[in-house]
């Protein structure tokens, strides 16, 4: 049986393995550390010797996440010696957010060793403790959807992107967080050690592989599922199943046994957009997705997706995304 290190590359043995620190601190957000260590550790089992993993914090001392979970096994900052390839720092709720960003020594080391690092990225609320060290200043970042405009107001020399997964600029990579850190660790490892061992970690983790950075973190779609009432939820759920079939106002009212006229009131008001519009942008949802995910033809795509041909297909994309479907798939290529 063909085991998988029998094509996977491996780093030459003479290198030094890269040194990835993810910072903790009492309150993190566990599955802003688990997610990325996971990814990381998948491709040092891979491809050995690939990675050093440490978890650390400023003193070393048992940790209280937020929640029930404490991590042992951390190690003080300060014993951290030696070069530095990654570092990531987790995400927490406010207050163990705002203690850490005002962290002294936290913030001293991210700016002597931080800097020193080939990257430096922070997972969800993160990123605040990293504009408190000065590293957002003039690079594009994100954070939770929850967090941007609070994280613009703090540190507005940032530019903060509201609805991108991740970023990566330069030696700063920034996560909307929680699974997004995954995503980005997934990002950072293709970049590392090729697409691969990418494809086999997101295989071994059951993820989708290369969820693009300037992915939206709320689809127009999930935003109407929350808002809508009882009235329209199983409609809405039919809906996003079946963008081929007929969804005029007539035939979607006849389905949610109701009048046109009343039906086309109620959606508006409970879903907070004319029916029109919500079909509209759940297929360009749709066909975002398949170019994400496939290598189907413009034309496929379109009809899969329910806006029938490639003509009307770039018509929409244009007119909504300013771009052509080419250069939406053109651009995830690039990420």
């Amino acid at each position: 049986m063909t085991e998988i290190s029998d094509f996977l590359p491996h780093r030459p043995s003479h290198l030094a393995a890269r040194t990835v620190v993810f910072i903790a601190f009492d309150g993190a957000e566990p599955l802003d550390l688990m997610g990325p260590i996971g990814v990381f550790s998948r491709a040092e089992e891979l491809a050995p010797g690939s990675y050093a993993l440490r978890v650390a914090s400023v003193d070393g001392a048992l940790l209280r996440t937020r929640s029930p979970l404490s991590l042992a096994g951390i190690v003080p900052l300060s014993s951290i010696e030696g070069r530095l390839d990654t570092v990531l720092v987790a995400g927490g709720h406010e207050q163990a957010i705002h203690q850490a960003a005002t962290e002294v020594a936290l913030v001293e080391w991210l700016n002597r060793r931080g800097r020193q690092a080939r990257r430096i990225g922070s997972i969800c609320t993160g990123a605040f403790v990293l504009g408190a060290a000065g590293l957002l200043d003039g690079r594009y970042v994100t954070t939770h959807w929850a967090a941007v405009d609070l994280l613009q107001q703090y540190f507005p020399k940032a530019k903060v992107d509201p609805d991108a997964i991740y970023r990566i600029d330069g030696p700063i990579c920034t996560s909307a967080g929680v699974t997004t850190g995954i995503d980005l660790a997934l990002a950072l490892v293709r970049d590392d050690l090729g697409q691969e061992i990418a494809s086999a970690i997101a295989r071994d983790l059951v993820l989708f592989l290369h969820r693009p950075g300037r992915q939206q973190q709320i689809s127009a779609t999930l935003v109407a599922q929350q808002s809508a009432g009882d009235l329209f939820s199983a409609l809405l759920v039919w809906m996003l199943d079946h963008p081929q079939e007929d969804m005029s106002v007539n035939a979607l009212a006849e389905r949610a046994a109701m009048s046109p006229r009343n039906f086309a009131r109620r959606f508006l008001r409970e879903v907070g957009k004319p029916p029109g519009q919500y079909v509209l942008e759940l297929r360009i949802d749709h066909a975002c997705r398949h170019l994400e995910k496939t290598g189907w033809s413009i034309e496929r795509i379109a009809e899969r997706s329910g806006l029938k041909n490639a003509d009307t297909l770039h018509r929409v994309f244009r007119q909504h995304l300013g771009m052509t479907p080419a250069q939406y798939r053109a651009r995830l290529a690039e990420e």
